[in-house]
């Protein structure tokens, strides 16, 4: 009688535990190694309020939340009273939010149709190449006169930056849709083009076009800050502010606030695109 004990079913658990251990550790030294180099920067650039320190940034990013600020709802029109730095966070989420998702939702539907219809293709491609390299900011003069300096004409910017990321993603994902599904679903009974475009090119597009969001959801927090530096409310408008007034470890708080919501949401997204794609 065998006493040998079989451990192979623990051998992928332990294996898969210490890779992300090796992983993790990696990941702190590379920013251990950034602080450091941070930290010798800040105390060789005079003056030194060029270069805060690390802990000078961190202490001003604590102030961000020890007093409070009010500010007004838009639509709703009414005060809200929240510490400082969620305040403007949420000042720039009032513009970031509407745009990033009217955006997407736009681009996303105009890449699937025209990646799908031929014809709305040939008619609309000339038009998308003229107005694709135009970069968002590049509107900016025609938010402040359509729109405003508010939450509106920041709302634009980011929407034209969450169009053209989203719009590839998903022309992209439908025109990768393999000829075989499409036979495949064919010989099945899917004649009609609404019913293949639903049933077959857009879940074979599915991964593309939520990683396209997935990206949105970065670059349009760049595009959101320098879309504030014309005066719109929120953080991006608070770093320059505060750069103007020399006080630039309050600017590298701020972009510490940028770097936790932008880090809050991504994490967020991935957990739903996992349910979302759970099929694979």
């Amino acid at each position: 009688m065998s006493t040998r004990t079989d451990t192979r079913s623990d051998t992928p658990v332990a294996y898969g535990f210490e890779g992300n251990l090796r992983r993790y550790l990696r990941g702190l030294g590379g920013l251990a190694v950034f602080l450091l180099v941070w930290w010798v920067g800040a105390m060789m650039t005079r003056p030194s309020y060029l270069v805060p320190s690390p802990l000078d940034s961190v202490r001003a990013f604590v102030d961000l939340f020890a007093t409070t600020t009010a500010i007004v709802v838009p639509v709703s029109g009414s005060s809200l009273v929240l510490p400082t730095g969620l305040a403007h966070l949420a000042e720039t989420l009032f513009h970031y939010v509407p745009g990033l998702l009217l955006g997407a939702s736009c681009g996303i539907g105009l890449g699937l149709l025209m990646g799908w219809n031929g014809a709305l293709d040939d008619w609309l491609r000339p038009l998308v190449r003229v107005l694709r390299p135009i970069p968002p900011l590049a509107w900016i003069v025609f938010a402040i006169v359509w729109f405003g300096i508010h939450h509106t004409g920041a709302a634009f910017i980011v929407f034209i930056g969450a169009f053209w990321i989203n719009f590839y993603a998903a022309y992209g994902g439908v025109e990768g849709v393999s000829s075989e599904l499409t036979d495949a679903a064919s010989m099945l009974g899917v004649e009609r083009d609404l019913s293949m475009l639903k049933l077959v090119a857009l879940p074979s597009a599915a991964p593309q076009v939520l990683t396209g969001f997935r990206t949105s959801i970065g670059r349009c927090w760049m595009i959101v800050v320098g879309a504030e530096l014309f005066g719109a409310p929120g953080v991006g408008y608070e770093i320059i502010n505060a750069s103007n007034n020399l006080a630039m470890a309050t600017s590298v708080a701020y972009m510490f606030l940028i770097s936790l919501a932008f880090l809050c949401m991504d994490v967020g997204f991935r957990l739903l695109e996992g349910r979302v794609l759970a099929w694979r």
